[in-house]
């Protein structure tokens, strides 16, 4: 069976533990696209994991993790994910590199940096990680892939072109920095080669035995579908499209194989950085939900914004990607409240629309329609059954699910591992 996971919202749903629950049936999890400006937290019995780049089936020693072609690998941040496992006793033996991943070269987090500093009120909220410049490279067929490492006379003729002819050239005559120097950075890239080249492998043989095998595989996205490169909220976007369709072209599964989409959504809605929010809280109730949620992100520590539930924004994601059921996620952080709202729509100048416009000044300036319910003012996080759930949480899940048009099989009531009501669908057998 293949499933792809993707976030419904802005990214931060909880996918981290959704995969991790998943994990434990998956013969196989495939790390699709993005790179490590997105992070999943995975909460067990031994601690807290936070992954940037390592698939989050990395705890489970019998499943394969994949670390796809669609994604960008910066060599530093992977190999310190693996230094932290190691230091935890935990030896990720189960990972491969796709060897047609990129990389994330030391260059690209500055002109990162120097690109949007030069935007002034117009930047983008990027995480300085280098994301950007990493795909946009990789578009310009100048990227630098992970199998190169393998190869040092040709990785050494190609940043001699690539650094010397295109980057340094930037650096020093638009931005006024310093060069970079060829010899140092082809030494620090040939030491991350010897480690690296373990884990170095060519996926595609890999993958297709496991689709032949009918092996139960999960596709692991980052950020989600508001963030999408095409389907987002442009610029306000990441550098790749972490939707279904971006699944599989990051991981080399044909749309024939896949089983299931499952969307993973937030009980209440937030977003990291600039761009259109509607449903956005600027008040009490948004900073409660911020500090009982410990709304801050993985990667970049920064605070993030926060709205109720925007049942647009659900639907519309539901319908991109395909969606066949989905995980309501982070619902016990609305435990306290008397009254909860839900986006159904908005309204730009007195017209309805039910979905999030492709204008983004239009989108910017539209005003959330809601409709209200009841909070349930119980602590949820001992349920395990739907009948643990207050009759008022179950009717506000049930009303997300009707208006997103997908049912909600998995509910998350807490951080722990074990924090889950499911409702019968066996994702994986």
């Amino acid at each position: 069976m293949v499933i792809i996971l993707v976030g419904g919202q802005w990214g931060d749903e909880g996918k981290g533990k959704v995969i991790d629950y998943l994990a434990a049936k998956a013969d196989m999890v495939i790390r699709s696209q993005g790179g490590n400006n997105a992070g999943h937290t995975v909460i067990t019995e031994h601690g807290e994991f936070k992954f940037q780049l390592m698939p989050s089936g990395i705890l489970y020693p019998k499943c394969v993790c994949i670390i796809g072609n669609g994604v960008v690998v910066d060599p530093i941040v992977l190999l310190r994910e693996i230094s932290q496992l190691r230091e935890r006793g935990i030896e990720p033996k189960n990972l491969i590199i796709s060897e047609r991943a990129h990389m994330v070269m030391s260059y690209h987090p500055l002109l990162d940096q120097l690109e949007e500093d030069t935007r002034g009120d117009d930047r983008l909220g990027t995480t300085w990680r280098g994301i950007g410049p990493a795909y946009a490279d990789k578009v310009r067929r100048i990227g630098f892939r992970i199998g190169d490492l393998q190869k040092e006379a040709f990785m050494r003729k190609k940043l001699a072109f690539v650094v010397g002819q295109v980057k340094n050239p930037i650096l020093t005559k638009l931005y006024e920095k310093e060069a970079i120097d060829l010899g140092s950075m082809a030494t620090e890239y040939m030491g991350y080669a010897k480690q690296l080249d373990p884990y170095i492998k060519d996926t595609f043989p890999i993958i297709q035995d496991a689709l032949d095998r009918k092996s139960n595989i999960l596709l692991e996205g980052a950020q989600a579908t508001m963030l999408d490169l095409d389907f987002g909220t442009y610029p306000y976007v990441t550098s790749s499209n972490p939707t279904a369709g971006g699944a599989l072209t990051g991981s080399g599964i044909p749309p024939t194989k896949v089983d299931l989409t499952l969307g993973v959504f937030k009980a209440y809605t937030s977003r990291v950085g600039y761009g259109p929010f509607p449903s956005e809280l600027l008040d009490e109730v948004g900073e409660q939900i911020r500090e009982r949620g410990h709304e801050f992100g993985t990667v970049t520590g920064r605070p993030r914004r926060i709205g109720w539930f925007d049942s647009a924004v659900a639907r519309y994601s539901a319908r991109l990607n395909g969606v066949g059921c989905a995980a309501l996620m982070r619902l016990d952080i609305l435990d306290e409240q008397p009254l909860l709202k839900i986006c159904t729509g908005y309204d730009f100048r007195g017209k309805r629309f039910d979905h999030p416009v492709a204008n983004i000044s239009h989108y910017k300036h539209s005003k959330p329609i809601y409709e209200e319910m009841a909070g349930w003012q119980t602590d949820i996080g001992a349920a395990r059954k739907w009948e643990d759930l207050p009759q008022k949480c179950r009717d506000y899940i049930e009303r997300i699910g009707e208006l997103i048009g997908v049912p909600i099989e998995l509910i998350g009531t807490g951080p722990r591992r074990d924090q889950f009501v499911t409702r019968g669908r066996k994702l994986f057998d």
